[in-house]
């Protein structure tokens, strides 16, 4: 049972100016003044008013630059008072927590690798008790869910209200387009569980790379997300970090106007008639498929008592593969995705497999 949170909403937090997309940008690190000063200054020039930096990076391999530190924070402290944008950064420590208060951070964000270790994210809890900055946290690295919602609730018990979430991917092993696979349906699932939460995608991490930064901005924007964090730096190219991911100012801005932002709703009574129908057919749809789930299970009971009867073993492999090739000629014919099927049907396979693995063994 999902427990509830208490949530401030984005509207009071005093950051973002409506509609969508919430913005922050910045670089992925803090290097130096003079580049933290002139990308600030740019993305100020284009209407950005919530600056990232990190300050420290947690990188995968030692001898990587991993940050600025203290110093990159009394710049940012400038940031703040002389440009007057509001400035964040990632903590990964009780002590991370700790400087960023002392130096006026508006609001901090737990990175994946933190938020994937509850001893960590209730340190940070802890440390944060009785403030009243937002906190965002993104996904663990792996598709956790439950994870995931755990750090929120970890801060939430501290008295911690302005909570959001950064929907930023997943490690995967292999060869793959992007960087951090999307699994749009993790960040789905918790936002049908929490719709109060304010929701942000990061593109820049999900992509590892600039060429996909508007497509997967575009897919959050369908999905309602309420705002994006993407990586921005004055020269991408002399970056000390992740420079393929980051856009110029320049490019940013582009990037930004070319979105559509989607409604959440509309009181419109064309719409309501339209989709009301509509998610009738899709409602009939389900229950059919459930019969048909159902008369399928039962006939794969049976299939278990004629094994069991004759001492056969449940798996013939050779079966299986012409089944499934069938299946996967039939999704072609029905313009269905065959990697979307074959998911569907191997699910199917491993249910009935238990079932007469259930019977065999009575």
């Amino acid at each position: 049972m999902t427990k509830p949170l208490d949530i401030a909403p984005l509207s009071e937090w005093g950051f973002f100016t409506l509609p969508r997309p919430c913005v922050i940008a910045g670089p992925c690190s803090a290097e130096s003044e003079e580049q933290l000063f002139r990308t600030a200054a740019e993305l100020k020039e284009i209407g950005i008013n919530v600056f990232r930096a990190g300050i420290w990076k947690p990188r995968t391999h030692p001898g990587s630059f991993e940050g600025v530190g203290l110093e990159g924070l009394r710049w940012m402290r400038r940031i703040k008072q002389e440009l007057g944008l509001k400035v964040c950064t990632e903590v990964a420590s009780e002590k991370h927590v700790f400087e960023c208060l002392k130096h006026g951070v508006d609001m901090v964000w737990l990175g994946a690798r933190t938020s994937a270790n509850p001893f960590l994210v209730q340190e940070i809890a802890e440390a944060l008790r009785d403030t009243d900055i937002p906190v965002l946290v993104k996904n663990p690295v792996n598709p956790d869910l439950d994870l995931w919602i755990g750090a929120l609730e970890r801060l939430n018990r501290e008295g911690i209200r302005k909570i959001g979430v950064i929907h930023r991917g997943f490690s995967s092993l292999g060869e793959k387009k992007y960087r951090n696979s999307p699994h749009w349906q993790v960040a789905v699932d918790l936002r049908s569980r929490y719709p109060q939460l304010p929701f942000f995608c990061d593109p820049s991490h999900m992509s590892g790379c600039k060429d996909y930064i508007q497509e997967l901005s575009q897919k959050s924007m369908n999905l309602g997300f309420d705002g994006l964090m993407v990586e921005s730096h004055c020269d991408p190219s002399c970056a000390l970090s992740d420079a393929k991911q980051q856009l110029t100012p320049a490019e940013l801005i582009s990037m930004l106007t070319s979105l559509t932002v989607r409604d959440e709703d509309t009181d419109s009574r064309e719409y309501r008639e339209n989709i009301e129908q509509l998610r009738m057919r899709i409602d009939s749809c389900d229950e059919e498929l459930l019969r048909t789930l159902a008369a399928r299970m039962q006939i794969s009971r049976k299939i278990g008592e004629c094994k069991k009867e004759s001492n056969i073993a449940i798996i013939q492999a050779s079966r299986w593969d012409t089944v499934l090739e069938g299946v996967l000629k039939s999704a072609d014919i029905y313009g269905l995705d065959r990697e979307f099927v074959a998911k569907v049907f191997n699910a199917i396979h491993e249910a009935s497999v238990q079932e007469q693995n259930k019977i065999l063994s009575e």
